[in-house]
């Protein structure tokens, strides 16, 4: 029984994430569970996946957080905008330019954050304000209509069409091609990770715990290849998202670079003087953070095929709560990608639940505080049994 209870615990979130989505499944008729709906979740939610991946590490470092990315998004996209549409800069150099300013600003903001103290949420709340003014502004002097388009096709193409894309209702081969190859890698990973850890004597999971825990990993894969291939394949947003939350999964716990930012959070002058250098870890965090935004706005203006003002709107909340939910401490110094990713999807699929039930925006709004605020006394209680 307890070893029942403790494996609910565990997988807490990615249980709820199951029972929410059969819960809207049933509360839209069944219009939850089509294959342009899933398309959807992962279209319609890319930017949450891509901000939280850059909010997790700004967060391992102490729970700090990163107020502007919304408002960047709005402010890159106008830059693009006035790039690609206006001056018609060819769209491999608007999008080196754009991502060079999201460097500096990313250098900035780091430099300020670790070197000169400013409090993180000081400084990001300052340019949560002077990008939203600022973007606005730029689609404003450069549109009668505060929207700036259309874009490029290649462009678009690159951050919303769909990889070896078909017509919809028939079975996209190639896509489950990529869906069964993912399974076979999965199961790969988990299996000889496991004879790693035996073979070293370390702790490891037993053979049951292995094969259910691949079984439902090839089982989820294998329903999004399906309802994606029936869709019309694998929409580019979610490559982009696959291919950043590889890396940073590799990064964070394979890579002395990732240790450290879980270092810095558990304790940040112990960190210190042990030889780490804190300053140039947390510059790094807040400079990757500009970087990831940069993606993250290619992805929302190819989306809209326009820049306007009111992109990115509430996205660093819904980044914040992903990252929470995930189970990411708002203290700092623990959480992972992979619980990253659960929150990011519990996230989309209400967002996506409550659009096709109609719920009031407002409303939704609610819905998701209350979601954060069960996500943060969950973890606190947690963690007060756990110390106990």
């Amino acid at each position: 029984m307890n070893k029942a209870l403790e494996i609910i615990k565990k997988n807490a979130m990615p249980i709820v994430l199951v029972l929410v989505f059969i819960f809207f499944t049933i509360t839209t008729g069944g219009n939850m569970f089509t294959p342009d709906n899933f398309s959807n979740l992962i279209a319609q939610n890319a930017y949450v996946y891509i901000l939280a991946t850059g909010m997790l590490i700004c967060m391992l470092t102490g729970g700090n957080i990163d107020l502007s990315c919304g408002s960047f998004v709005c402010f890159i996209g106008a830059i693009g905008g006035i790039l690609m549409v206006v001056k018609e800069v060819n769209p491999i150099v608007s999008i080196l330019l754009m991502l060079l300013v999201g460097v500096i600003y990313g250098c900035i903001l780091g430099f300020l954050i670790a070197y000169v103290d400013v409090p993180p949420w000081i400084a990001t709340l300052a340019g949560y304000l002077a990008f939203r003014g600022w973007g606005t502004k730029l689609l404003s002097s450069n549109s009668t209509t505060g929207s700036i388009a259309p874009f490029p096709k290649s462009f678009l193409n690159a951050f919303s069409g769909k990889v070896f894309g078909s017509a919809g209702g028939s079975m996209n081969v190639p896509c489950l091609i990529v869906g069964i190859l993912a399974c076979v890698l999965v199961v790969f990973v988990n299996f000889s990770t496991r004879a790693r850890k035996l073979k070293k004597g370390y702790e490891a999971e037993t053979m049951v715990s292995t094969c259910v825990k691949s079984a439902i990993a090839v089982a989820v894969i294998l329903l999004f290849a399906y309802k994606l291939g029936m869709s019309g394949g694998i929409p580019t947003a979610l490559v982009w998202v696959a291919a950043i939350v590889l890396v940073y999964s590799f990064v964070t716990s394979k890579t002395v670079l990732g240790r450290y930012f879980y270092t810095i959070g558990g304790n940040a002058e112990a960190t210190r003087l042990s030889g780490v250098d804190t300053k140039k870890m947390m510059f790094l965090a807040y400079l990757n953070m500009a970087v990831l935004t940069v993606i993250t706005s290619y992805i929302v203006v190819a989306r809209f095929t326009a820049a306007n003002s009111t992109a990115g709107t509430n996205f660093e909340m819904d980044a914040i709560a992903a990252c929470v939910v995930g189970g990411v401490s708002a203290y700092g110094g623990s959480g992972n990608v992979f619980g990253m990713v659960v929150g990011a999807t519990l996230i989309g699929v209400i967002n996506l639940g409550m659009s096709l039930m109609g719920v009031d925006a407002n409303f939704q709004k609610v819905v998701k505080g209350v979601v954060l605020l069960a996500a943060v006394v969950f973890d606190i209680v947690a963690n007060k049994k756990n110390s106990k």
